[in-house]
């Protein structure tokens, strides 16, 4: 593998000028050492204005000791940019007055000036601005009365420092009001890729839960029909019934396959945005009765509904599904279910009942009434479950029942005449 250069792996000039431009000083790494390295090279620069130029008299050991004094602040300037700034001037308004090189603490000036222009308020700039200006013009007039040029210069330079200040720190706050969008959107797309990822593990979830419940239910219940076949008289073997019972279980095996494989292939297409596969709707309902009756529940089916849309059908097939499933596992031996499907203005109304013992409370709950709810909710609807009215406790025979509302968004078409109810009972 090559070895990176070093134009590759560090910033150019350029890059890391506009990097220091752009951050906040306040929060800049190494910013201690920095200024302290910057305080000396500025002092290093006035000493050499000092001794180098004529601008009033060469400064003798106080004039030094002033100079370093007016540098010393600089290392604070980023955490202290206003007391900085006094710190700076009281001794630069010394060493003017004792008409001192005039140019040789400019620099060190100019700096305390714009770092208080860059981390203060434009109000705060101004009134700073303007007494430093006040106090240069003052000291101007004690030491050069005649000097208008240098009177310009000062205020000249003093107004344009200032203002690059303002102009950089708008400047910073720009960048970082960017670079905070740009967080908040890319925070706001990971949320939106979590919420979208829950919502889809929970919907995976509720339709294995739907599928595996109901099958391995019903297996169960004809696997308990074939051992009673086999055990109940073996000397009179009804091997027609053990082989009906067999072939129960096989074909619920089957439909469990399908429906399992046809999940597996939605988990694996990655480029459908909500891709669901081919779901069952309303006319799946007579399919789910057989089985249960299959299983030994007597099942009445009214369906008077048309047109929905195929969300609200599969909605509506597996809150029917996980209905019966609870009523063969829960309600007792050859209980008597009325599923009714009624489409009205607006919505579908949809209720499952059932003369049954209803779920032992004594029994951890499961996933079951969960996920119904989830179905209803997840078209706008709800659904309510719990021991019907007139049951047990009012006198009457017990029993279990689902309702459920679920709003379609057309109005469905008017209902076709009232089909004759499925009925069917089991053979005592």
């Amino acid at each position: 593998m090559q070895a990176t250069t070093p134009a590759a792996s560090r910033p150019r000039v350029g890059e890391r000028v506009m990097a220091v431009i752009n951050r906040d000083p306040r929060t800049a790494p190494h910013g201690t050492r920095n200024d302290a390295t910057l305080a000396a090279v500025l002092l290093v620069a006035a000493v050499c204005i000092g001794l180098l130029t004529d601008e009033g008299r060469r400064p003798d050991a106080a004039g030094w000791a002033l100079l370093v004094a007016a540098h010393v602040p600089l290392v604070g300037r980023r955490h202290r940019p206003l007391l900085t700034l006094c710190l700076v001037a009281a001794p630069v308004a010394a060493f003017h007055g004792l008409d001192y090189n005039h140019s040789a603490p400019v620099p060190t000036t100019m700096v305390a000036l714009y770092t208080v222009a860059t981390t203060g308020t434009v109000r705060r700039t101004l009134v700073i601005g303007s007494a430093v200006i006040g106090m240069g013009l003052t000291m101007n007039a004690l030491t050069n009365p005649d000097g208008m040029a240098e009177l310009l210069r000062i205020t000249g330079w003093v107004v344009a420092v200032l203002f690059c200040g303002i102009d950089v720190r708008y400047y910073r706050h720009y960048v970082a009001s960017i670079v905070e969008r740009a967080e908040r959107a890319e925070r706001t797309r990971e949320e939106e890729a979590r919420r979208r990822v829950a919502e889809e593990r929970l919907r995976v979830a509720r339709d294995l839960h739907d599928l595996l419940a109901h099958s391995i239910t019903l297996i169960g219940v004809q696997t308990s029909v074939a051992a009673h076949v086999l055990t109940a008289d073996p000397e009179r073997l009804d091997r027609t019934a053990v082989a009906k019972a067999l072939d129960d279980i096989a074909d619920t095996c089957r439909t469990a396959r399908g429906e399992l494989r046809t999940t597996l292939e939605v988990l694996r297409e990655q480029d459908a945005s909500d891709a669901r596969g081919p779901l069952p709707g309303l006319r799946g309902l007579p399919d789910l009765a057989e089985t249960a009756r299959a299983a030994g529940a007597s099942v009445e089916l009214s369906v008077r509904a048309d047109d929905l849309p195929p969300a609200v059908g599969a909605a509506v097939y597996r809150i029917v599904q996980e209905a019966l499933t609870n009523v063969v596992r829960h309600a007792g031996p050859e209980p008597s279910v009325r599923v009714e499907a009624h489409a009205e203005p607006g919505a579908l109304r949809l209720s499952v009942t059932d003369d049954g013992t209803g779920p032992d409370p004594a029994r951890t709950p499961g996933f079951g009434l969960v996920g119904m709810r989830e179905r209803a909710r997840s078209v706008g609807g709800t659904l309510d479950a719990g021991p019907r009215e007139g049951g047990a406790d009012a006198g009457g025979g017990g029993g279990f029942e689902v309702t459920a509302v679920l709003p379609t968004p057309a109005t469905p078409r008017t209902p076709r005449t009232p089909r004759t109810p499925l009925t069917s009972e089991r053979a005592g």
